[in-house]
């Protein structure tokens, strides 16, 4: 099993898994449109990746951290070597919403590990909300985010 984080603004604890807002706003690895899910495989990974977008840093402290379970079985991966440079650039490349969005058309797993455009030896870990599998993903119960006074005293 793998165990991957999504940390979420409390505001929206109960939508954390329709993929809702990455289908308004789109992401990386989805147009708008599509619904995705977007966690990390380490929860430290999941706070640098909130903390890049992050505009105030008083907000961090409004975020809870899920844990979700997922059969490694379920997962498909992306060879980061089939890449193109630049797919890590600050605004989306056109490889990584092509690829993001076929998979969720294709419906071929519930997950898809991904590199990480902030540390690309990490995965971030992509979840499907309209894949049949998507119910065999065992979410936990949201925590709050630990994240040391350090670590907000050098957020601006």
């Amino acid at each position: 099993m793998q165990t991957c984080w999504r940390l979420v603004h409390s505001a929206y604890l109960a939508d954390a898994f329709n993929g809702e807002g990455a289908r308004l706003a789109g992401g990386r690895w989805n147009s708008e449109g599509f619904s995705m899910v977007y966690t990390a495989a380490s929860l430290s990974l999941s706070l640098l990746e909130i903390i890049v977008h992050l505009e105030f840093k008083e907000t961090l402290k409004l975020y809870k951290a899920i844990p979700v379970r997922v059969p490694e079985k379920k997962i498909e991966a992306i060879d980061p070597a089939a890449l193109p440079a630049g797919w890590n650039t600050p605004l989306p490349h056109p490889a990584t919403l092509l690829t993001g969005n076929n998979w969720l058309r294709n419906q071929t797993s519930p997950a898809l590990r991904v590199p990480s455009a902030i540390v690309p030896i990490e995965s971030n870990i992509l979840l499907n909300p309209a894949h049949p599998d998507f119910q065999s993903l065992e979410i936990g119960e949201p925590i709050d985010l630990p994240v040391d006074p350090r670590v907000m005293d050098k957020l601006k």
